[in-house]
């Protein structure tokens, strides 16, 4: 009788890493459960169950074996998208092996406890006690950072930076922001003086909960979303999580306006259908994961910013808003398209015009960058905060941290470095928009008769399908001909609103 061959190294770690992805799996429909249907009773329970889980993950993936298999497979014959999922993994394989167990679990349990309070604190105004919880997130956030910092010989913020966007460095920010602080703020205020000439009327509501999702229900089927693969929920801030095979959404109603909910459902959308449209022939492995939180966000504000806030698309749009709340004065098209296109700085990030954005972005990676790197601490957030909105907006927070420095979910839970991902994203997105113009002649007829599948395809074929196959910059380049251009980003805000 003879024995089975041996399998292969890589073929090992493929196992392996199914297995971490069905583990990841539950982590996400957990955490998605725990900011929409679950009771708040269970947060203390469902935390202590994340965060065993994001142990046991951590164990399996530091584990000595698999640096082991990593390094035989490294010896192996392998295709370019196995060689390339083989990276992914020891990507990971890097980013976990640096960081203790304890600290794991320290980290899930003290992100879980700020955040499920956050929810109570930033309707009541409580600085105080939200402070008193992200103290600690921010302490275990700093260790993670000089651990990593150490390893990589880079700053603290840096390493936490690459953690969502690898390759990217403050430097690279610190050059692309300053390009853009150059040029935004004037073009901020001709915007705003030019449409202080051009009436816009309010659509007066209220406007029924059930009627809005409705809405939401027939954008995102014209978007395109797949509703045997995902649905859409509500919680306190808007979001898409779940996986691949089951993509869950959310957003956030107010009877008093629709549009804010609606475009965070098309916002959601754009990350859904690129999660929906990842390799499927791939799924469960590293190469099958989106590329990075930028490309994430590309897509998102792709469909939201670049899509969604043109004329041609609001003029498809406006038909499925009068068929829920009727015709009134605000609503005729030509004051629908100048509603959606308004620009008006505001406190709110999530609710900012495409103009202002950048600047709300400024200022958290200004902050979060300081914090991390021990130059403030958490009690110096809000004074910062307000002269920061102050220095970029012209706007005052002093005493209002419900919409000042606690707006934000993503410091509950130490998601530092993330927030510069928002505007690269819109750099990215105004970059691909304009070439899919270019590929697409007559997009913008298309687009105008509801006609998105020329779109959907030109993404699907230049970013969607390729996962995490190549990095950033030679999938941009491959769909665009050339890495991230913020030229095309200031170009869009122009021929937009000037």
């Amino acid at each position: 009788m003879t024995s089975a061959p041996s399998s292969s190294a890589y073929e090992e770690l493929r196992t392996l890493f199914s297995r971490l992805s069905r583990f990841d799996h539950l982590s996400a429909i957990g955490g998605w459960d725990m900011q929409t249907m679950m009771p708040p009773g269970g947060s203390k329970a469902r935390s202590a169950a994340l965060a065993e889980l994001s142990v046991l993950k951590h164990q399996i993936l530091t584990a000595a074996k698999t640096g082991s298999l990593l390094e035989q497979a490294l010896q192996e014959s392998l295709s370019d998208i196995d060689r390339a999922n083989l990276q992914e993994m020891r990507r990971q394989y890097d980013n976990a092996v640096l960081v203790p167990e304890s600290l794991v679990e320290a980290k899930s349990l003290a992100g879980a406890r700020c955040e499920h309070a956050w929810r109570a604190q930033r309707p009541a105004n409580d600085w105080q006690g939200f402070s008193d919880n992200l103290r600690e997130v921010v302490k275990l956030t700093r260790e993670e950072a000089q651990i990593r910092a150490q390893a990589a010989g880079i700053s603290r913020y840096d390493a936490l930076l690459n953690l969502y966007e690898p390759g990217m460095s403050s430097h690279d920010l610190d050059r692309i922001f300053g390009d853009l602080k150059t040029w935004l703020p004037d073009l901020l205020q001709k915007v705003v003086a030019k449409q202080a000439n051009e009436p816009c009327l309010i659509p007066q509501g209220p406007f029924d909960l059930e009627k809005q999702r409705q809405l939401g229900l027939s954008v995102m089927k014209l978007l395109g979303f797949n509703f045997d693969g995902g649905r859409v929920d509500v919680s306190v801030h808007p979001f898409c999580g779940g996986v691949p095979e089951d993509v869950r959404i959310t957003t956030r109603y107010n009877q008093n306006e629709f549009l804010t909910a609606l475009l965070g459902i098309v916002h959601e959308t754009g990350h859904a259908r690129y999660e929906q449209n990842l390799p499927r022939e791939w799924l469960g492995q590293p190469v099958a994961l989106a590329r990075s939180t930028a490309i994430h966000e590309s897509q998102s504000l792709l469909f939201e910013m670049q899509l969604a806030r043109g004329s041609d698309f609001l003029k498809i749009l406006r038909p499925l808003v009068t068929a829920q709340f009727g015709e009134q004065a605000a609503l005729e098209e030509g004051n629908f398209i100048r509603l959606n296109q308004r620009v008006k700085p505001g406190l709110i990030r999530v609710d900012a015009d495409e103009v202002s954005y950048p600047a709300h972005v400024i200022l958290r990676y200004e902050i979060e960058q300081a914090l991390v790197e021990g130059e403030i601490e958490v009690e110096d957030i809000p004074a910062l905060w307000n002269e920061k909105m102050h220095h970029y907006l012209g706007l005052d927070t002093v005493g209002n941290y419900r919409n000042g420095c606690m707006q934000d979910i993503h410091w509950t839970d130490g998601a530092f470095g993330y927030f510069p991902t928002y505007t690269l994203g819109a750099m990215y997105a105004a970059q691909l928009f304009q070439h899919a113009r270019k590929a697409l002649p007559n997009l913008s007829d298309e687009i105008a008769a509801g006609d998105l599948s020329h779109l959907f395809h030109w993404l699907q074929q230049n970013i969607w399908h390729h996962g995490s196959r190549y990095s950033t910059n030679t999938l941009i380049a491959n769909a665009t001909g050339e890495t991230l251009n913020p030229r095309y980003f200031r170009q869009h805000l122009e021929n937009r609103y000037l």
